[in-house]
């Protein structure tokens, strides 16, 4: 069986201690539209019709990853790679969005940073 869908609108989710203040820096990150915008819930994309999105889901029992991982720790689940054109640039940008640049970095042509919920996330050439 093969999952089958009209819809062309897929997307990840995030848990976060506050969903707006993630979604919020991800927007200032992306550049992306906020569409939902609930206290529990919220969501971003290019635009309306761009079929793929980010979201982000409020809970109160979240417990920040801790990376690289470490025995007895919340591992993270995920993490989103995001390519770019000029890594020095780009971190810098993201470091004033409200990201922290990660004390471990394993390559050399990728920077992991951290979101304000403790996510990484990766940027890379």
């Amino acid at each position: 069986m093969v999952l089958r869908t009209t819809k062309q609108w897929w997307g990840v989710a995030l848990d976060a201690p506050d969903a707006r203040e993630l979604a919020r820096f991800y927007q200032r990150l992306l550049g992306w539209q906020l569409f939902d915008d609930d206290p529990e819930w919220a969501t971003l994309a290019p635009s309306k019709d761009a079929g793929y999105n980010l979201a982000f889901q409020t809970e109160e029992s979240y417990a920040r990853p801790v990376w690289p991982a470490q025995d007895g720790q919340p591992q993270m689940s995920m993490h989103l790679d995001i390519e770019v054109d000029d890594l020095e640039e780009a971190v810098a940008h993201a470091v004033e969005a409200g990201a922290e640049l990660a004390s471990y970095q394993p390559q050399e042509k990728v920077r992991v940073m951290l979101d304000p919920a403790g996510h990484p996330f990766c940027l890379y050439l």
